[in-house]
């Protein structure tokens, strides 16, 4: 990175890209790096993610070869191939991927050739070039997918399933909420008479990552991860995208974003049927509490994946008033934080708040204490503080969150409103 940043919102790419295939059901991770890297990377993304573990290892169960002076100077080429030996041995799973740090990243060792001689045997071992300082935890996220896609995905697809669609763009515990945000989209797709590969969520691991080749269309749910994925599928697979700037929150951008997907899958009419009926469900319990906090004057800091849906819904369907949205992601494309901006401020009825794109702690800082009149602040753990000190109600929605443990809680959707709601209601 380019200068220092107090408190980032992120990990780095390592970490991301831990986070990603731990979140593989039956995948294991192995790290070619120094010691430490898998226990504060799985801290940094899980554990201040929902609170919880991944599924299969974690912290000091992930297999590493702890490299040390001897191997920065010999290479550890010879320590991997030992550990892996050691993991296949031990350790029951679909796939291993190797994932180096930024020590075999800087010696330069070809941990690509060693898994390669594993596969040559029938061994399902796969090597990703994840070096920390290649970037924070979203570029790990896209550099896994990447991995899955040359490694697991099904080249030679036998049909096209015009029922099945994949979900991309969900960064598994980096985002929150991400499993419950995932069952709820999933649930309803599943209405309009779809099949859903998450692959982060309801127990999907790499069968569904394998098989997504045969998928009609690729929806994904952030405004700017994995646009070279969606092309690669588009390419190799003829598979369409759809792009949304995160997990649709609410009636207004719900019914939306399964317009749009209606459209695209020729569903028109089972649009309408879902969206009446969701849309009678989710009134009959907002009626009777949109009065009770009206026109609240707000300030949200975090992922634009997760700053765009919470503001938009906050703003388009109850009413509050927003003041500054500060988002934490890099983006370092001028399209990107045009279409992030676009977002923020194409409103139905309240005035644009103040955008800033920066990960610095100071610099959130001094942005929030420009909007003396909100009264409401959403963001991490790292805000928490600052509302405190100006009296200010928090509640704590984003990366990173060391205080709220997260099963399948829900962002997304209709039902995830009426969560977000209550939440922060509990708050008060």
């Amino acid at each position: 990175m380019s200068k220092i940043l107090e408190n980032p919102h992120g990990n780095c790419a390592l970490g991301g890209a831990n986070a990603t295939l731990s979140a593989l059901r039956r995948v294991i991770p192995i790290y070619h790096s120094g010691p430490g890297c898998a226990m504060q990377t799985t801290a940094g993304e899980a554990s201040q993610g929902s609170l919880r573990l991944p599924y299969y290892t974690s912290y000091t169960a992930i297999p590493s070869t702890n490299m040390l002076e001897r191997e920065v100077v010999f290479g550890g080429e010879k320590k991997l191939e030992k550990h892996l030996e050691g993991a296949l041995e031990i350790l029951d799973a679909d796939a291993f991927f190797v994932l180096t740090g930024c020590t075999a990243g800087i010696i330069g060792d070809d941990v690509k050739s060693v898994a390669q001689r594993f596969q040559d045997q029938g061994h399902p071992v796969y090597a990703v070039e994840t070096a920390g300082f290649l970037g924070e935890s979203y570029r790990g996220h896209e550099i896994a997918w990447n991995a899955l896609f040359d490694n697991i995905v099904e080249k030679n697809p036998s049909a096209r399933d015009d029922n099945l669609v994949n979900v991309l763009g969900v960064a598994p515990y980096h985002d929150p909420y991400f499993e419950g945000s995932l069952e709820e989209i999933t649930r309803l797709l599943n209405k309009l008479g779809l099949r859903v590969n998450t692959f982060f969520a309801h127990g999907q691991g790499l069968p569904e990552v394998r098989g997504s080749s045969s998928a009609a269309l690729n929806i994904i749910l952030s405004p700017w991860l994995l646009k070279s994925i969606a092309e690669q599928y588009k390419k190799s697979f003829g598979i369409p995208s759809l792009r949304f700037a995160g997990a649709p929150l609410g009636a207004t951008d719900t019914a939306a974003f399964l317009c749009a997907v209606g459209t695209a899958l020729g569903k028109e009419q089972e649009v309408k049927d879902v969206i009446a009926s969701e849309e009678e469900w989710y009134y009959r319990y907002l009626e009777t509490g949109i009065g009770l906090q009206s026109w609240r004057r707000f300030s949200i800091v975090g992922e634009s994946a997760n700053v765009i849906p919470i503001m938009r819904f906050l703003a388009n369907d109850y009413s509050f008033t927003p003041e500054i949205a500060i988002c934490t992601d890099v983006l370092f494309r001028s399209e990107d934080k045009a279409f992030v901006t676009e977002r923020l401020t194409n409103l139905e009825y309240a005035q644009p708040p103040e955008i800033v794109f920066t990960g610095d702690q100071w610099e959130i800082n001094q942005a929030l204490a420009r909007c003396p009149d909100a009264a409401l602040l959403i963001g991490s753990t790292n805000e928490r503080e600052f509302a405190m000190s100006h009296g200010m109600q928090f509640f704590l929605a984003c990366y990173p969150n060391t205080e709220r443990l997260i099963y399948n809680r829900s962002c997304a959707g209709y039902r995830g409103a009426l969560t977000l709601i209550e939440d922060i209601y509990s708050n008060l």
